[in-house]
């Protein structure tokens, strides 16, 4: 159950739109570490700084790393 500072998660990831690390850390399979060398190397999506403290990611290109992280290629 969740506390009142605690953000329930979503079941799902939207189809379209941005969502930060935190929105995605559920579905994705690896450590934040993991997922920062894996994207510095262009095996997974690329972040989009918005501020300095603001980084998020593109839910397209998430999903598209979801369906075959092997396969990826970024756009």
């Amino acid at each position: 159950m969740a506390t009142a500072t605690e953000q329930p998660q979503p079941t799902t990831l939207p189809l379209v739109g941005q969502s930060r690390w935190n929105q995605i850390k559920p579905f994705l399979p690896v450590s934040r570490a993991t997922w920062t060398r894996l994207c510095n190397a262009g095996k997974a999506p690329q972040p989009v700084r918005l501020t300095h403290r603001c980084t998020v990611y593109s839910n397209v290109e998430i999903h598209k790393w979801i369906a075959d992280p092997a396969g990826y290629t970024p756009v």
